[in-house]
């Protein structure tokens, strides 16, 4: 047994068993993967694979249980040289922060400033995804942090913390009718063309829901996927924005109107996860706290450590 068989085997899963897939993204042979997978599988005495003439349709009962140790073990192998690399060279090295447009654009930037200060040397990687993609360069171990709102908590494998709360608000057109209302209302947002996030960014759901819980169905004549490009067409009169509460700036955005919608839409909160079981550098401890003082180390490697046999009683 050796690594690069329990690459292969980690890989032909992710891959939903396509060996062409898998030896691509390993560099090597389609037959280079078949003779490692039936070598492993002779020297285990088990069969790992359903199979149909050559093509492998999924996982056999021994299968399943192995891919997971798989995934334990060849965590452990990264974290080992995560170890090696914080006691020979405690503030340098790379950090890799997979977030959204949103966070990126406006939650992060005085972390990243203050982090960049205090680790000169640490090359800061921010990775700007999807939620869904955050959490699968999280799993694979291509990413240390993520910092999302949605889809990181559907993930058992990663912990998450609180970062911040934060609601929707709507924006207008310098002049807009809407800028005299004492009140905002859903049914008078509800009456204009609306220009907002794409499904599965910066809380769109919520925004869905609220309409939908009130009855309502809002013309949603644009999605994007960062507020920035909301602004654009909004400033072009396209619709009225609904954006993220903090994407808004007075002295850049002086041709928008921020108008008091934080009675009308549900909180947000943004979070920050990790893998359970990852090993973190101590510099990516420090992040966290720069992000969230109260999430300390001790704190935040207490909830990420994987459980032990003697710890359950």
């Amino acid at each position: 047994m050796n690594f690069q068989q329990l690459r292969i085997i980690r890989e032909t899963v992710r891959r939903s068993f396509n060996l062409t897939e898998v030896a691509n993204a390993l560099f090597t042979s389609q037959s280079g993967v078949s003779k490692h997978i039936k070598d492993l599988e002779d020297e285990l005495g088990v069969e790992l694979f359903v199979r149909k003439g050559k093509r492998l349709l999924g996982l056999t009962d021994p299968g399943k249980e192995l891919v997971l140790i798989v995934e334990r073990m060849l965590l452990d192998a990264n974290n080992i040289k995560r170890l090696a690399a914080q006691f020979s060279s405690r503030d340098e090295g790379q950090l890799v922060v997979a977030t959204t447009h949103t966070q990126a654009r406006y939650a992060l930037p005085q972390v990243v400033k203050h982090f960049k200060e205090a680790f000169p040397k640490v090359h800061l990687v921010l990775h700007q995804s999807s939620p869904p993609e955050i959490v699968s360069m999280l799993m694979d171990g291509e990413a240390d942090i993520g910092v999302a709102t949605e889809s990181l908590a559907d993930s058992p494998e990663l912990e998450t913390f609180p970062y911040y709360r934060w609601h929707h608000s709507v924006i207008v057109p310098a002049g807009h009718p809407l800028e005299s209302a004492k009140r905002l209302t859903l049914k008078a947002i509800a009456q204009y063309p609306i220009v907002t996030y794409h499904q599965g960014f910066t809380g769109r759901a919520r925004i869905d829901k609220t309409f939908a819980d009130a009855g309502f169905t809002p013309d949603i004549v644009m999605s994007a996927l960062d507020a920035d490009v909301i602004k654009t067409y909004v400033e072009l009169g396209l619709g009225i924005g609904i954006v993220a509460s903090m994407a808004f700036d007075k002295a850049r955005d002086r041709e928008l109107r921020l108008l008091e919608s934080g009675h009308l839409f549900e909180d947000n909160t943004t979070l920050i996860a990790v893998r359970r079981g990852h090993y973190l550098r101590g510099f990516a401890y420090r992040f966290i706290e720069l992000c969230e003082p109260s999430l300390t180390e001790p704190a935040v490697r207490a909830a990420i450590s994987p459980v032990r046999d003697s710890d359950i009683a």
